[in-house]
């Protein structure tokens, strides 16, 4: 696909269905070495990160988690090396077929789960909330799927309340990402990802979308000085 055709390669984000078409031809496009590029650019801080939302279900053995958003299937490595049954659900065909986990996949949208209702203990999602058209649409799928006393754990980039650490981050995800993405990927791509991240709501509204959807001790915090966060709940 040329340049000039990739829908993601806009200075103006997306929304709606669009929103939705570019992401999925964009993750199909940088599915072959996503995870090289992840590793490079968090300097393997994504590896900490994973482990720490993993942690953070708190659910005995064996229990049954969707990985949604899965793409190469890093959470559902570290689903099953923490010993949970992980199933992986992504909207990009590419990134699955990429996936280098044993868990089962499935092409689906994560808001429409070909899932039964309240017949998973917990769901993770890495990095996916500002992909998503409608995150309270998202919540309520979270809160169909997920039996009562599930957990949810979900991971996203966010934005350092520290001055000086939002400074520095948004000098390197603005303007030496993009050129690590160029380099070992897809320079549209990685222009248009940190970008991305003025589609999500305050932390505050996400708790809230949350415990709207019917789950409880929904709790956010911030991972390595506000680089990441996380937002966990029990479904009530």
């Amino acid at each position: 696909m040329a340049r000039s055709q990739r829908s993601w390669d806009t200075d103006a984000l997306p929304t709606g269905a669009a929103k939705a078409r570019a992401v999925r031809d964009m993750f199909d496009a940088i599915a072959p070495r996503y995870d090289l590029v992840n590793r490079v650019m968090t300097f393997r801080l994504d590896v900490r990160w994973r482990k720490a939302t993993v942690e953070a279900l708190h659910l005995p053995p064996k229990s049954l988690v969707l990985d949604l958003a899965s793409g190469t299937g890093d959470f559902c490595r570290e689903l099953e090396r923490q010993g949970l049954r992980p199933l992986s659900f992504d909207f990009s065909y590419g990134m699955l077929a990429a996936d280098t986990s044993e868990a089962p996949r499935t092409q689906a949208d994560a808001l429409r789960l070909p899932v039964r209702d309240s017949s998973v203990h917990g769901v993770t999602c890495g990095f996916a909330l500002r992909n998503f058209t409608d995150l309270p649409s998202f919540f309520g799928e979270l809160a169909r799927v997920t039996q009562s006393g599930g957990r949810v754990a979900l991971l996203d980039v966010s934005v350092p309340t520290n001055p000086l650490v939002r400074l520095g981050n948004t000098i390197y995800f603005g303007h030496i990402v993009p050129k690590l993405g160029a380099l070992l990927s897809d320079g549209p791509a990685y222009r248009y990802l940190p970008r991305s991240v003025s589609y999500l709501p305050s932390a505050v509204d996400l708790a809230r979308m949350l415990t709207d959807s019917g789950f409880l001790d929904v709790r956010h915090r911030q991972l390595s000085g506000g680089l990441t966060q996380l937002l966990t709940g029990t479904r009530g």
